[in-house]
């Protein structure tokens, strides 16, 4: 069974995120041939100023 673990920056919008759940879905059965039902993807989101990028948190201007 795939398990996909996926962390991005908090603040994108429930849709988008259902999207990115389905397509990733998507792509594991076509890829691995993994039945779909046995695919599982979780998604984490973290708070900006816990998400740190070239030495500084996305909350205080790190870069994308």
């Amino acid at each position: 069974m795939p398990i996909i673990d996926i962390t991005l920056v908090q603040g994108r919008p429930d849709d988008r995120i259902e999207r990115l759940i389905a397509e990733v879905t998507d792509a594991a059965v076509r890829s691995l041939d993994a039945p779909r039902e046995t695919v599982r993807v979780v998604v984490r989101e973290v708070p900006p100023n816990r998400f740190g990028v070239a030495g500084r948190s996305k909350a205080a201007g790190g870069a994308a």
